[in-house]
């Protein structure tokens, strides 16, 4: 079990926590458009997914800036950020930073991508900041939970991660 605080806070992670080497677990969410998006829309690619408590901070915004920059190098390689944002909050954000082309989804709905890495903070109902790189065949290769939500994951790691696929 993953131990988690927010703001110094212990929070109760609800779902299933994944490790390396696990087959990912598919997931339903929302993009920018309102459409339902899955993993297997990603399929065939490397994936470093995201994950965010809301875009509107200042180190949520970061970690996706960074990522965004970063992973431009790699190739077939998606980047994915996943908070429980509403797709409008998404979409706006990703305009107002020049980020268009970022791809930012929604778990508000369902929770399904939270509930299924063991991510959703219960007493937030926010997702917990953590990184997940999945190979082109889902295989998860790197894992972070981040222990404390308002600190930056390892951004370094992440990248190395993923550009060793």
């Amino acid at each position: 079990m993953v131990n988690v605080t927010f703001k110094g806070n212990p929070m109760t992670l609800r779902g299933e926590q994944v490790k390396v080497g696990d087959q990912a677990p598919d997931f339903t969410v929302l993009n920018t458009d309102l459409e339902q998006v899955s993993l297997n829309d990603f399929k065939g690619k490397k994936k470093l997914i995201s994950v965010i408590p809301s875009i509107d901070t200042g180190v949520c915004s970061t970690q996706t800036k960074t990522f965004n920059e970063q992973a431009t190098s790699v190739d077939n390689a998606a980047v994915i950020t996943i908070s429980n944002d509403l797709p409008f909050a998404q979409k706006r954000w990703t305009a107002d930073e020049g980020l268009e082309n970022a791809v930012t989804l929604s778990d508000h709905r369902d929770l399904s991508f939270g509930e299924n890495y063991g991510v959703v903070m219960e007493e937030l109902r926010l997702l917990a900041r953590s990184v997940f790189v999945l190979d082109e065949n889902d295989k998860i290769q790197y894992v972070e939970y981040v222990p404390e939500g308002t600190d930056h994951p390892d951004y370094d790691k992440a990248i190395e991660a993923l550009k060793a696929l």
